[in-house]
């Protein structure tokens, strides 16, 4: 096993270590998502999330960088970035509020779809970022589903919690096949793949041929 190069990753951990996955929500993530609707219809359509979580919870949007008031008319395109938080405290926090009442002192660098984008609807990749309350109460079902990472972001979660490894995974399967933790250290990385399928589930043992 140390010489295949891993290109889809399955952990199988208790639910207490699950955490021990939540930085690299923060630092972004890739799902796979269809494209050319509108930022609600994606999540609650594709990923979901309930109306009333996206409007009680999620207070915070922003759309490759700029922040958004309206889900509803926000259009998402391939490649897209989007970075989801629950509501930050005080005067930075209030403003970037989506509709809250002090975003009108940042209407310049506010999310608007642009006209001239004709890119036709269809299947891609989405970057998502997590960020507060929503690390825990999201992260979960995400890694479950599976998310894509870039190479380096797994290799060093691998190489920072490698002496706790066994403690923290019930199985790893990597490639479909069964492996421990001694190998998953010593494993052949092709730093040329971008990018790493990879699922977390909870609970107990998961065999090979799923």
């Amino acid at each position: 096993m140390k010489d295949q190069t891993p290109s889809k990753i399955l952990f199988t951990v208790d639910k207490k270590y699950l955490s021990i996955f939540f930085p690299v929500l923060q630092q972004g993530f890739k799902v796979s998502a269809r494209f050319g609707c509108s930022l609600k219809s994606m999540l609650c359509d594709q990923f979901g999330i309930t109306p009333e979580y996206l409007s009680d919870r999620i207070k915070t949007i922003f759309l490759n960088g700029k922040p958004v008031d309206d889900p509803e008319t926000a259009i998402i395109y391939d490649n897209a970035v989007l970075a989801l938080s629950a509501a930050m405290p005080g005067l930075v926090g209030a403003t970037f509020r989506s509709q809250g009442p002090l975003s009108i002192f940042r209407s310049s660098i506010t999310h608007r779809n642009k006209e001239e984008k004709s890119e036709i609807p269809g299947k891609g990749m989405l970057t998502l970022k997590f960020f507060n309350l929503l690390v825990p109460e999201m992260g979960p079902a995400f890694l479950e589903r599976g998310i894509w990472l870039k190479t380096g972001i797994i290799k060093n979660l691998i190489e920072e919690k490698k002496a706790d490894l066994d403690t923290f995974f019930k199985s790893i399967i990597i490639n479909g096949q069964k492996t421990g933790a001694d190998e998953l250290t010593s494993l052949k990385w092709n730093d040329n793949m971008e990018l790493i399928q990879v699922a977390v589930k909870t609970g107990k043992e998961i065999s090979p041929e799923l």
